[in-house]
């Protein structure tokens, strides 16, 4: 099934937003079947995630599911001054305060019939915290500088990047206001944790910037997808775009290698272990083999050498022990967990194949203690190494 692409309605606007948002891997799939089954109540929805794993995408997603026939108005709580937030959110009256000079609706009245989208909303003052609480609970707005009630019908989605519940209990965010947008929540993981994204998302943005520098088709390499896939991905999306569009600046040809690849250290966010890079990567080549082998008989093991190459670049202390089980994992899994045709496949007796079941976690060992724990590897006897 085709994988599902998300972007905004003018991608080349200038933002530290995700401008495009791929359902490939499964948590990716399940975070669309749960956002449209929100869509289609009017709850309030909160949006959690870290900056640019596309929030704001989700949310009009949710939108456009949700039959609402007004507008969707995106909004950044971030970006008003403490003095105008409120005039800003529900409108102002002519002379309701300097430079007021004629009457103006707020966001709230502009998204009637619509979705409000409120991103950052961590960042709104507590005061006016109050103020949105009493509009959510009234569904009316009351303009700077007027005493009369306006109803609105908006449905809101809000958005934040932290942790609302520790900003409660450090006094920076109300409890009620809280409880009264924590009705359907939306989590968003970072990209590191939904690797296989990364490729559709790559070849989206890779599309998109040869259109545009006016370059000829260019095709992802296997070598520069495994260096993707082994970037831990501390700005989201909108790094991995950043990352594209400067390869295609400074790349030539029609392929996109790695060393065109301008990947930047971490900022501010502790790297995924070594180990956790290699089974990420191992996770999604498995995906990727059964592919590539339908266009190629060498192509699997090409696969498997740009694979190997890039967890070569950042090598757990257990490597041999990690492809080891993977591997026996794999063969195990594809003949249907029989061991007889898993030590065929492998061509290693079954002995072997239980010994090295048992070290994966994958075969219960009745014949060990379970205080007992096994060595890195089993000394083999003469027979199992004839009968291999």
């Amino acid at each position: 099934m085709p994988s599902t692409l998300l972007t905004l309605p003018d991608p080349q606007a200038l933002s530290i937003r995700a401008k495009a948002l791929v359902f490939e891997d499964p948590i990716s799939k399940a975070l669309l079947a749960e956002a449209e089954l929100v869509a289609a109540s009017e709850a309030t929805v909160l949006i959690t995630g870290e900056t640019g794993t596309g929030k704001e995408l989700i949310a009009r997603h949710v939108h456009a599911c949700s039959g609402r026939v007004g507008p969707f108005v995106a909004v950044n709580c971030g970006a008003f001054s403490d003095n105008m937030v409120e005039a800003e959110l529900f409108g102002h009256e002519s002379g309701a305060y300097t430079g007021a000079l004629q009457a103006r609706a707020g966001w709230f009245e502009t998204a009637r019939g619509g979705t409000l989208f409120l991103d950052e909303i961590g960042d709104l003052p507590l005061q006016m915290q109050v103020k949105l609480l009493r509009v959510l609970q009234e569904r009316q707005v009351v303009r700077l500088g007027s005493r009369k009630a306006i109803d609105v019908d908006v449905r809101l989605v809000a958005a934040t990047n932290v942790d609302l519940a520790q900003a409660v209990e450090a006094g920076h965010f109300r409890r009620d206001l809280f409880y009264r947008l924590n009705i359907a929540t939306l989590h968003l993981p970072p990209l590191a944790q939904r690797p296989a994204d990364i490729r559709a998302l790559a070849e989206h943005f890779i599309a998109l910037y040869s259109k545009r520098l006016g370059r000829g088709p260019v095709r992802l390499s296997d070598a520069a997808y495994l260096k993707l896939l082994g970037h831990d991905w501390p700005g989201n999306i909108r790094e991995l775009e950043n990352v594209i569009h400067s390869a295609l600046i400074t790349g030539r040809g029609d392929e996109l290698r790695p060393e065109a690849l301008n990947l930047h250290s971490r900022l501010g966010r502790s790297a995924p272990s070594p180990s956790a890079q290699a089974s990420s990567a191992t996770e999604v080549l498995t995906q990727q083999l059964p592919a590539a082998a339908d266009s190629s008989d060498k192509a699997p093991l090409d696969l498997l050498r740009a694979a190997l190459e890039a967890i070569y670049l950042s090598p757990p202390n257990d490597l041999f022990a990690l492809l080891e089980r993977e591997i026996v994992q794999a063969a195990f899994t594809h003949v249907g967990r029989n061991q007889v045709h898993a030590a065929e496949l492998l061509g290693v007796s079954r002995n072997i194949l239980r010994a090295q079941l048992k070290r994966a976690g994958l075969l219960a060992d009745s014949g060990r203690s379970a205080n007992h724990a096994a060595p890195a590897f089993e000394a083999l006897t003469d027979d199992d190494c004839q009968a291999a």
